[in-house]
């Protein structure tokens, strides 16, 4: 574990302007220089939405805003937003929008595994909105469209992101039992931030997701993600990561929460890319097959090399 002052002295920035203390001054979004990055443009850019719009498909990236999209997209790599751009939450921290969902798609499966196709991809990474409407959380429809991948794409590994289900055993092992690759679920945040930044999800919920998924497919890499920047502290950080381990998780996250708007719940401190060493050199220490952590890490940015680095710490 690292001294108690380099723990508690983290190089980071305040993201408060002076006298704005809740951070409804607009002069609030801005960011500092180093997390500045051009918005993605470009002809392969362009070619990946396109194919998305022609498919009638969402991408995670171009709703959550990620600040990635540009250098992603240009690899002709992109995270399927699956079951409509709705969500039924509506947390903190989140850019993707709030309404009533409309009725689930039967097609959207077999669409995604068109497009993870025509992409060329090798590793896939499929997301989705909550659906707290529907009786089974849209596990069953999940499950479809990871079968979908899976008959068009043989010989790519898969990757799904899933919502917590409301802690629905059921459901996540419906989805957790699919010809995956990697199960990932994130925390998002410490426990203590969760009435704040995800008052409709439960920690409980999200590590007992994490737990049955490395109890019942072993064989599966379980993957957990979380924001830094709002309010936490160094130690509410390492127990999470803790809590991640004990659970079985074998790939941690960890990235700057970049506020979407106004509406959404601010950014406390920026942190600088040297103070992710902390949280990396903890997570070694408590065994975690890879822990990917910087100002821009988000959960499924180079994925399959994520996926590389966990398979290589287990000798496969």
């Amino acid at each position: 574990m690292p001294p108690k002052e380099l723990r508690e002295e983290l190089p980071v920035l305040a993201a408060h302007p002076a006298g704005d203390r809740f951070g409804r001054d607009r002069a609030a979004l801005r960011l500092p220089d180093f997390l500045r990055r051009q918005v993605g443009r470009g002809d392969a850019v362009h070619r990946v939405k396109r194919l998305m719009r022609e498919a009638a498909l969402h991408t995670v990236c171009e709703e959550a805003r990620c600040p990635n999209l540009g250098e992603c997209f240009a690899q002709r790599t992109a995270t399927f937003l699956i079951m409509g751009r709705d969500c039924t939450r509506a947390c903190g921290f989140c850019a993707v929008g709030t309404a009533v969902p409309a009725p689930l798609d039967p097609d959207e499966p077999a669409r995604v595994a068109q497009a993870a196709a025509d992409l060329g991809l090798a590793h896939v990474v499929v997301t989705s909105v909550n659906r707290d409407e529907l009786p089974d959380g849209g596990s069953a429809h999940f499950r479809a469209t990871v079968d979908a991948l899976r008959a068009r794409l043989p010989d790519a590994t898969l990757e799904v992101l899933t919502p917590d289900f409301c802690g629905d055993a059921e459901a996540v092992r419906r989805v957790a039992s699919g010809p995956l690759d990697v199960f990932n679920h994130n925390v998002e945040t410490v426990p203590q931030l969760y009435a704040r930044v995800r008052p409709r999800a439960r920690y409980g919920w999200s590590l007992g997701v994490l737990r049955q998924v490395a109890d019942e497919q072993p064989h599966v890499v379980t993957k957990s993600g979380l924001m830094v920047g709002l309010g936490e502290t160094v130690d509410q950080v390492f127990v999470l990561m803790d809590d991640l381990r004990a659970a079985g998780v074998r790939v941690v996250t960890i990235g700057q929460y970049l506020r979407p708007s106004l509406r959404h719940v601010p950014v406390v401190h920026y942190l600088r890319e040297e103070a992710y060493a902390v949280y990396v050199e903890h997570g070694r220490g408590l065994g975690f097959d890879h822990v990917h952590a910087g100002p821009f890490v988000r959960s499924s940015y180079n994925a399959a090399e994520a996926y590389r680095q966990a398979m290589g710490a287990a000798g496969v």
